[in-house]
């Protein structure tokens, strides 16, 4: 799949990897049936084989032994990879799953600072790696308009959970639903703006 993805322009370069942490410990209990060794060799191999891919996860925070050095490994183990994409979720206790059986020790208000941290982190992680767009020229989907911008995506970015690319409607007409190529102009933590160029 990723040497397809590599060779093939009709594949996004955009991958999903729910992994929802990365200590032993937490995943055995999750029965996510992988470690934290096979997931740092599973992305080496990405980043090998698609250096220009974009990494999608999700992590869970507060699952019942989640100790703050557990967490502090999950908060290092984000800011050294820098996905370009990431979703936090505090843990629920919820019936009928392997989990309740535990039992819940961290605060609601431990769970949701432990979110805040995290997304504070993939906010500077996100600026960081935007910014180093500007003066790229990318190839953007418009799904919508607003008065002053069309607006559309890459294809690093799912729809209504990831990024945003505002394009100036002061150049060029643009149709939705089509392809233009756009050269970045500027950038926020999680939306990029530009123009439409021709190449």
């Amino acid at each position: 799949i990723l040497d397809v993805m590599n060779e093939n322009e009709k594949v996004c370069k955009y991958l999903d990897l729910p992994l929802q942490h990365i200590n032993d410990d937490i995943l055995h209990s999750m029965k996510r049936n992988t470690t934290e060794k096979e997931i740092r060799s599973l992305i080496d191999t990405i980043r090998k084989k698609v250096p220009d891919a974009a990494l999608r996860t999700s992590f869970i925070v507060g699952y019942p032994g989640e100790t703050k050095k557990i967490y502090r490994q999950l908060e290092a183990f984000i800011n050294e990879i820098g996905f370009d994409r990431l979703g936090v979720f505090t843990y629920s206790h919820e019936e009928k799953t392997a989990a309740y059986l535990l039992k819940n020790t961290i605060s609601k208000r431990e769970k949701e600072s432990r979110k805040e941290n995290l997304m504070f982190l993939q906010q500077e992680i996100s600026l960081t790696k935007n910014t180093q767009k500007i003066g790229s020229i990318y190839k953007v989907l418009i799904d919508t308009e607003n008065k002053t911008h069309y607006i559309g995506r890459t294809e690093f970015d799912s729809p209504e959970v990831d990024n945003l690319v505002y394009v100036s409607k002061k150049a060029i007409k643009c149709d939705i639903g089509g392809f233009y190529s756009v050269k970045i102009t500027k950038a926020e933590a999680f939306d990029l703006y530009g123009e439409v160029v021709e190449i």
